[in-house]
């Protein structure tokens, strides 16, 4: 079973590691030495601690960032009609293709002409694995996958400070 942290559970080591690895890893042979030191803490505890918020899912995801267009992928936003009475059983078919990132639920607001529940980045290390990504999770969940391409990038670096 995961180890499950409330809130009240992030101390202010952990604060400080998130708060110091927002926009900023050292490029070196170990990385993970040199941010534990700037922390004034030692690597495997860096290690335990960032292990530890992603089992918890305080953190969701801890990694790089990379242009994928740039090294010949590609990403877009799709989005899905799930019904509500088999949400679970499509979150679990989507979240376990490795090409899904970011899949959130959003209530659906029908009046106002937008159908979807969920919504997730699809990204693929080729331009067409994107069409292949789509085919696969309409055929694993049954349901129709809508790929909404990017007509424009901004780039928005918005850094939120952990706080107490």
């Amino acid at each position: 079973m995961r180890d499950v942290l409330a809130v009240a559970d992030i101390d202010a080591t952990d604060r400080a590691i998130i708060d110091h690895l927002q926009g900023g890893f050292p490029i070196c042979e170990r990385p993970y030495a040199q941010a534990a030191a700037a922390l004034g803490i030692g690597e495997d505890e860096l290690l335990e601690r960032l292990q530890r918020m992603l089992d918890a899912r305080v953190l969701t995801r801890f990694g790089p960032m990379f242009q994928v267009e740039r090294m010949g992928g590609a990403f877009v936003l799709a989005a899905m009609r799930v019904p509500e009475a088999n949400w679970q059983h499509v979150v679990d078919i989507v979240n376990a293709f490795p090409v899904v990132a970011h899949n959130y639920r959003r209530e659906s607001d029908r009046d106002r002409g937008c159908p979807f529940n969920m919504w997730f980045v699809l990204a693929t290390e080729t331009a067409d694995g994107i069409a292949a990504a789509v085919r696969t999770i309409e055929a694993a969940s049954g349901l129709a996958v809508f790929a909404f391409p990017k007509l424009r990038e901004y780039f928005v670096e918005m850094k939120l400070p952990v706080r107490a």
